[in-house]
């Protein structure tokens, strides 16, 4: 057998090495691929801070709950009905003192978003015969529309648990459930709107 080249070794660690970086970069290809594509993206929990501070961020997004409430005219409605739009839920009843106190930053929030995909739902779980009440108390904040839930149809029916009132819960336009927030807030903060408008961005 004739002897090796001077230059066959250097050949063969050189394919070697372009071999092992092919695999290489194949298996980082393919570990983006198979990463879950519901995943929560970390720069909402990065928002989480000041008078968002108890923002809470699913490892994992829901979607909305298939559960119907009523408009202020007796319609029925779903969640879904605004896909398309940034929905921030609040859940709320008019025997909830920090519910009442807060309800006004949500129509601050309302108003700064005015002319953009953006609804902030309030929507009352008090009982029928607290309706009328509720739906003066929401006339009194414009520009927030009047909903209602007599049944605790969404409360039952979404996840994570409700554990009180107010709670809110806030949906990107995918309709994915990004983040919860139990407690009063002030929606109407610099915090709260950044929050919203990482709502908006695209998936």
């Amino acid at each position: 057998m004739p002897p090796k080249g001077p230059g066959l070794g250097w050949t063969t660690a050189i394919r070697s090495f372009l071999s092992v970086g092919v695999i290489a970069a194949l298996y980082v290809i393919g570990a983006a691929a198979c990463k879950p594509a519901t995943q929560a993206p970390p720069t909402m929990a990065a928002l989480a801070r000041g008078s968002m501070a108890k923002l809470q961020v699913p490892a994992q997004f829901a979607t909305y709950p298939d559960a119907a409430f009523v408009d202020g005219q007796g319609r029925s409605v779903k969640l879904s009905d605004f896909e398309g739009q940034a929905v921030v839920l609040n859940l709320w009843a008019t025997w909830c003192a920090p519910c009442v106190k807060e309800m006004p930053t949500l129509a601050g929030l309302q108003k700064a978003f005015l002319g953009e995909p953006v609804k902030v739902i309030a929507l009352s779980t008090d009982s029928p015969a607290q309706t009328e009440k509720a739906r003066a108390f929401i006339a009194a904040h414009a520009p927030l529309e009047f909903y209602q839930d007599t049944h605790f149809a969404i409360p039952s029916a979404v996840t994570p648990h409700i554990e009180g009132f107010p709670t809110t819960l806030l949906y990107d336009r995918e309709g994915r459930l990004r983040g919860t927030f139990q407690g009063e807030a002030d929606w109407s903060s610099p915090e709260a709107q950044a929050v919203v408008r990482e709502l908006l961005k695209p998936a």
